[in-house]
């Protein structure tokens, strides 16, 4: 296999984990694992969550993938096996350090894309129970919710103009 097939199956693996990780966020983590998430949603006391245990559930097949691919020399099963570790890093950095800002980085963007997925994820955490909720990816937005940011950065260029006036 050649560095650029693998690299290929890596990058179409992380492109699909958006929608595997939609899929389990609305039928499994809104689903039968409810116990699970729920403290996300209703937050309580300390840094962690039962929800963080969804980090393994993720984890252990990509750790799987990666092992057993290099081990029986399949480098494609590792390629899929990077392509969601690649993932994984992606929604750390997003969801826990970008959005609900557990790590304290990132904290005054005012990038469009990081208002948007910000957004995006505040209207999914305004439901506190398990059914009757919205927006569950988390790299791909929605456009209603880029029209919204969109729209708030043009009232408050425009506020910001007249208050320099005046």
């Amino acid at each position: 296999m050649t560095a650029w097939l693998f690299i290929l199956i890596a990058l179409i693996t992380f492109i699909l984990m958006e929608g595997v990780t939609w899929l389990t966020h609305r039928f499994v983590m809104h689903g039968f694992l409810w116990s699970l998430h729920e403290d996300h949603h209703k937050k309580g006391p300390g840094f962690f969550e039962k929800n963080d245990a969804f980090f393994l559930i993720f984890a252990i097949p990509s750790w799987l993938c990666i092992m057993l691919g290099l081990q029986f020399q399949v480098y494609w099963i590792a390629a899929v096996g990077t392509g969601i570790t690649m993932y994984g890093a992606a929604y750390f950095l997003v969801h826990e350090v970008i959005i609900h800002q557990r790590f304290k980085f990132f904290t005054r963007s005012d990038n469009t894309y990081v208002r948007t997925i910000r957004w995006a994820h505040k209207m999914h955490h305004k439901h506190l129970e398990k059914h009757e909720g919205e927006s569950f990816g988390m790299l791909y937005v929605a456009k209603k919710y880029w029209q919204k940011v969109r729209e708030d950065k043009i009232r408050n260029q425009a506020r910001a103009i007249m208050n320099s006036r005046f």
